[in-house]
């Protein structure tokens, strides 16, 4: 019992500490996707989640450092997430299907990220360049491979793989780094599931109906 006591007192700080590192990770991205990296002062940062500028530097003592943070949090998120899976059973239309859907879902789930990301991207990704390489490029690569394997087999026609994906990531990404005029167009204060959804539905359509063999 006392080994237990002991132990719980020492994952104690761990814990809270990963929850305030949550918290101002959170905040941290919702500033950045609204005023971009130049327009972000720790002081906001701070004030957002409800500690001083001192606390916050303690964890994360840049604002360099805490917009790559958010950086790397949002890529982490999409390469895990979307990957293409290489099942020798599944279909290439179920595959690219799934695919566009688990866009859409981190556009609707993680729109402030995408934001970040796509700041940083139009200002030629500064920061984000090396990581991008590292990470994003070998999953990209191998991704490609895979659709450059279905259309030798005549699963789809003879396309662009990289120009796929291109598409694929404009057409959903758009759904949180302008949904604002989406929105308005749309006449709606804020674009629901249901949207999010229907847009799946049009998209998967349209890709398949354009890359795979009759």
């Amino acid at each position: 019992m006392i080994y237990q006591k002991n132990e719980t007192r020492q994952r104690k700080p761990n814990a809270q500490r990963q929850q305030l590192e949550a918290r101002i990770i959170r905040a941290a991205e919702k500033a950045f996707a609204c005023t971009g990296f130049n327009g972000t002062s720790m002081e906001v940062i701070a004030e957002a989640v409800g500690i001083s500028k001192q606390n916050l530097i303690y964890y994360f003592p840049t604002k360099e450092t805490l917009y790559r943070k958010v950086l790397q949090n949002t890529l982490d998120i999409w390469t895990e997430k979307m990957v293409f899976s290489e099942d020798p059973d599944a279909l290439p239309a179920d595959i690219i299907a799934h695919y566009i859907r688990g866009k859409l879902e981190l556009s609707y789930e993680n729109p402030d990220g995408s934001k970040v990301f796509a700041h940083e991207v139009i200002n030629g990704a500064p920061i984000l360049r090396d990581y991008l390489i590292s990470h994003l490029k070998p999953q990209f690569e191998k991704d490609v491979e895979l659709v450059k394997r279905w259309s030798k087999a005549g699963l789809i026609r003879d396309i662009s793989p990289e120009h796929l994906f291109f598409t694929i990531w404009a057409a959903t990404q758009t759904y949180a780094d302008f949904a604002t005029q989406i929105q308005l167009l749309m006449g709606k204060k804020k674009l629901t599931k249901n949207d999010f959804n229907e847009a799946a539905d049009f998209l998967t359509r349209l890709v398949l109906n354009g890359i795979v063999a009759n």
